[in-house]
């Protein structure tokens, strides 16, 4: 595989890591610190899940087609849910922005890097060297989601106080995305 080609997919890869650290800057006290911890795990998850899945090779290739996209969806489901009811609770002049929280990042990064895996597996079939695809994969991710949380900080503003509701319907929707984009094919 090509430089060339291995930067799009890595690409196509963050882009659900990028959609998600928009609703995680645009709902959170998101500061630089916060910005890079964001970027550090999605960017480490989306390295270390083709690793994952180049070391899983043919033994789970299967348990992955048929699972991940289900993962994923609950894991964005859950978290979207309880953005929404979150939100739901807020009083009109309730501070929109809530604390940040690791566990909440941690099941982020597991839910929009599942995919990441699949291709891990791919790269094992094909006998692809998985060094250079990881680290290509890994800085894309990690510079979009960085700047997907400054994005998100700036459209969070003129979005008022019901952005929890939004942040937690488009997280629903990349989950429903990824998983209807799987069952279809």
């Amino acid at each position: 595989m090509d430089l060339f080609s291995m930067f799009f997919l890595a690409v196509g890869l963050a882009m659900d890591a990028f959609s998600v650290s928009i609703t995680r800057g645009m709902t959170l006290k998101c500061n630089f610190k916060h910005a890079f911890i964001i970027a550090l795990f999605f960017g480490g998850f989306q390295a270390l899940m083709p690793v994952a899945g180049w070391l899983a090779g043919e033994q789970l290739a299967t348990m992955v087609e048929v699972w991940a996209p289900w993962i994923a969806f609950l894991l964005l489901l859950l978290v979207g849910g309880k953005m929404i009811y979150e939100g739901l609770r807020e009083e009109d002049g309730e501070d929109v922005c809530k604390v940040f929280s690791l566990k909440d990042i941690l099941i982020l990064s597991v839910a929009t890097s599942i995919d990441a895996f699949a291709v891990g597996v791919s790269f094992a079939f094909l006998n692809t060297p998985i060094l250079m695809p990881i680290l290509i994969i890994g800085l894309v991710t990690f510079g979009l989601s960085f700047l997907g949380c400054y994005i998100g900080k700036k459209m969070g503003h003129f979005l008022g106080n019901r952005i929890e509701i939004l942040g937690g319907a488009i997280l629903i929707a990349i989950g429903l995305k990824i998983l209807l984009e799987n069952l279809v094919t």
